[in-house]
């Protein structure tokens, strides 16, 4: 294998089937490329909803181009042609579900009042009606009951439908080196979530003034930067409860919360119940 043949093969992303049933299919997605890598053109077969666990990158499809974070989900229409870019960051993850047109038809057909429905945006924000069923879909995707992971993953699909159907545009086209900016800032968010930031910093890194980051970022995330560093703490804090039995407390601290009181207000208002009630069920009802 040529030396060129041998980078295009690592830029390419590799996906692992995690699960999968009758019009559904559960992968993990890892791709390693970077920036000098090549965008590759491909095509969704099926619709795909993807929760983006690590990293970022751009994601360019038939309903605009976005700037992809942790949090966020990917949304594809089906038989659509997308192209992902790294030209600031390598490398992401992502938990990836795909539905056949007949499966999806019917979810929507309930969720968005329509069997015909299409994503009319490339991505949805990590918001409080979609985080608490990402965390679940990355959670549950090492589930080993069939029934359970499936429940999940409908009532995933389901959320984000409604979130979709009823919600104004979450996200605004920006310019390459606004994206450029953004894209160090998440990264380094996504590196120190645990730690004290100001805007000062974060609009250091971006090179620019604190307002005109305040307004690139909220247009090309979604969120404001506190809003995604709330989200990303929650997120890891919800996993850990999950998947550790560390008291409450320290997943809170290790999380980035300065105290208890102040991690379950937010807890509780993202995901509608306290920690130990969440670590107890496991699931969303």
């Amino acid at each position: 294998m040529s030396r060129t043949a041998a980078v295009l093969e690592k830029a390419e992303p590799s996906s692992r089937r995690l699960a999968g049933g009758d019009g559904w299919s559960l992968y993990e997605v890892v791709c390693h490329a970077g920036p000098g890598d090549r965008p590759f053109e491909e095509r969704h077969r099926g619709v795909s909803i993807s929760a983006v666990v690590a990293g970022s990158f751009t994601y360019t499809a038939d309903t605009g181009r976005a700037l992809l974070h942790p949090g966020a989900l990917l949304l594809g229409n089906d038989g659509a042609c997308y192209r992902c870019g790294h030209e600031h960051v390598r490398g992401d993850r992502c938990v990836s579900l795909q539905l056949s047109s007949a499966y999806f038809g019917e979810i929507a057909a309930s969720a968005a009042g329509s069997s015909r429905f299409r994503f009319p945006w490339a991505m949805l924000p990590a918001t409080r009606a979609t985080l608490p069923h990402s965390v679940m879909l990355e959670a549950g995707s090492r589930a080993r009951d069939p029934l359970h992971l499936e429940e999940r993953l409908v009532g995933f699909a389901a959320a984000a439908l409604r979130t979709l159907s009823g919600a104004a545009a979450v996200a605004q086209q920006v310019s390459a080196a606004d994206t450029r900016r953004v894209s160090r800032v998440l990264s380094h968010i996504e590196a120190h979530s645990s730690e004290p930031l100001d805007l000062d910093r974060l609009a250091s890194i971006a090179a620019t003034s604190k307002f005109h980051f305040l307004r690139i970022f909220r247009r090309a995330v979604g969120l404001t930067p506190y809003q995604f560093l709330l989200s990303m703490r929650l997120r890891r804090a919800a996993l850990k409860l999950l998947s550790s039995p560390e008291p409450v407390s320290a997943i809170a601290f290790e999380s980035g919360f300065g105290d208890l009181s102040t991690f379950n207000s937010a807890f509780r208002a993202r995901f509608g119940t306290n920690p130990l009630n969440f670590r107890r069920a496991g699931s969303l009802h």
